[in-house]
């Protein structure tokens, strides 16, 4: 299975701009014959809190339907950042789409103390099954929090992959955390950030994969777009800048 990392640099508060930059990274990584593909937090409208009230959509938005489609025709997973509207109010969350399925969605569970203005904890999916293998999803904070990840495990994930948007000192932080829970549990880690400004400060991208010792085995840079691309067969990555 080969998974892509979308490292973007989102247009802040600009849906529109944004699945367009989505379709363009997609086409990007279509000479690697993906499985799937995750981008960063809230990578649909930037990581904007304040606004976040204004820019949340429902999980089944037309303007998404392309994804779908390309799902379907690609046999692909695709994971996209945004706010959504539930009923408590809004959340942090990964859409999903796959092939030939109805629209998942995964929200953050643990928010950060500075998030909680803002954002509530919304619907969660816990696990994604692909390809015979089990795969948990973060979302930023909850990376840092201890009982995340062992509930992945616990759950049977061999894979743990977090969609983040972090600046320079968060993923140093987070690098450190990741690394730290593939060695803890033996197993693959991921993460995809973005790059660019964002209402929290200066994203600074370093997507990464770790093996199940810990050790890094692929990154991208701090300031570019770009895709890191892992396959779990070989245990290598490539990239695309």
């Amino acid at each position: 299975m080969k998974i892509c990392l979308a490292q973007i640099e989102p247009f802040r508060s600009d849906i529109e701009k944004n699945l367009s930059r989505h379709k363009k990274m997609i086409e990007m990584a279509d000479d690697n014959d993906w499985d799937m593909i995750i981008f960063p937090e809230l990578s649909l409208t930037g990581y904007e809190p304040s606004t976040a009230k204004d820019l949340a959509i429902q999980k089944n938005d037309s303007r998404l339907d392309d994804f779908q489609q390309i799902s379907n025709a690609r046999n692909v997973l695709i994971g996209v950042g945004a706010p959504t509207k539930c009923q408590a109010g809004i959340c942090i969350s990964m859409i999903i789409f796959q092939p030939n399925q109805a629209r998942q969605i995964y929200s953050k569970k643990y928010l950060h103390k500075d998030e909680e203005d803002f954002f509530v904890i919304g619907e969660n999916h816990d696990l994604l099954t692909i390809k015979n293998k089990k795969l948990a999803l973060a979302i930023c904070y909850e990376l840092s929090v201890p009982e995340h990840s062992e509930n992945a495990v616990k759950n049977g994930a061999e894979i743990y992959l977090a969609s983040v948007a972090k600046t320079k000192n968060g993923v140093e932080k987070a690098s450190e955390t990741l690394s730290e829970i593939a060695r803890r549990y033996s197993m693959t880690v991921l993460m995809s950030n973005c790059v660019g400004p964002s209402e929290d400060g200066i994203c600074a991208g370093n997507s990464a994969v770790w093996n199940s010792k810990g050790e890094e085995v692929g990154k991208l840079d701090d300031h570019r777009e770009g895709l890191l691309i892992f396959d779990t067969e070989t245990n290598k990555t490539s990239s695309l800048i």
